[in-house]
């Protein structure tokens, strides 16, 4: 097959795809100063205006996997918006330092989003996946716009801080949020991960925040795009989509 046949195969492949799930996906980009985003943005059916998500993928990058995970939040009537923030500035997969270059990159998506008529603009949710999770706890400490955050096995704590931090504290960030938070994670995910995550959850709830913790059993480390997924780890990825979309629509409608 030639390469332009299988291009258009590809195409097919993803309009097909759109059209199954009733969703219109756009490429878009924004700058951040030199540095140009692309973005995918994914809208429901319906004229709007939807509610909307601010997805923050994990260190692995923009992959099928994480356009996976944006389905299954966009398939709820959810609208999304999807950055693409390790290519623009040649981050390799899965990375151990953390560039804090990206997280302004990853913020203007929300600037990005003011400008489509399609959602509602002045109250979103970001949604992060592992390392995802530490740009969401940065973006709710640092923007208005932010009413809700839900985190998938989460990073609590800046990846470049010293290990006693990684050990024993969660992000100073953390104790500036005031929107409802939801963690969601398997009960088999690293323990430092989850001791973490544990820490952030109770500082909220001493403060009053509102917050959820879903803690599935028998649930590994990504247990939502494992290619060796276990039954459980199978139904606990269409529960937390579920739940994480009530819980979205729940504090955006506020």
């Amino acid at each position: 097959m030639s390469l332009a046949a299988r291009l258009m195969a590809l195409w097919l492949a993803c309009s097909l795809q759109a059209m199954a799930d009733g969703l219109t996906v756009r490429e878009v980009s924004y700058r951040n100063g030199d540095i140009e985003v692309g973005a995918k943005l994914y809208l429901p059916a319906g004229a709007g205006p939807h509610p909307a998500v601010l997805y923050v993928h994990a260190r692995r990058g923009w992959d099928a996997e994480a356009e996976g995970q944006v389905r299954r939040i966009a398939e709820h009537g959810i609208a999304v918006i999807a950055p693409d923030y390790h290519s623009p500035r040649f981050i390799p997969g899965w990375p151990i330092e953390h560039d804090p270059a990206t997280e302004r990159d990853v913020e203007l998506a929300i600037d990005a989003l003011a400008k489509i008529s399609e959602v509602r603009s002045d109250r979103i949710c970001v949604v992060g996946f592992s390392r995802g999770g530490y740009h969401a706890v940065l973006l709710a400490a640092r923007r208005r716009e932010v009413a809700c955050v839900v985190t998938y096995y989460g990073h609590m704590v800046n990846p470049n801080a010293p290990e006693p931090w990684q050990v024993y504290r969660y992000a100073p960030e953390v104790d500036k949020i005031n929107v409802p938070v939801m963690f969601i994670v398997g009960d088999e995910e690293m323990e430092i991960r989850r001791t973490s995550i544990r820490r952030a959850y109770y500082a909220l709830l001493q403060r009053g925040v509102p917050v959820e913790m879903l803690m599935y059993p028998h649930a590994r480390r990504a247990f939502d795009f494992r290619q060796d997924q276990r039954d459980e780890e199978k139904l606990a990825t269409a529960d937390a989509a579920k739940r994480a979309a009530v819980f979205i629509k729940a504090a955006l409608s506020r």
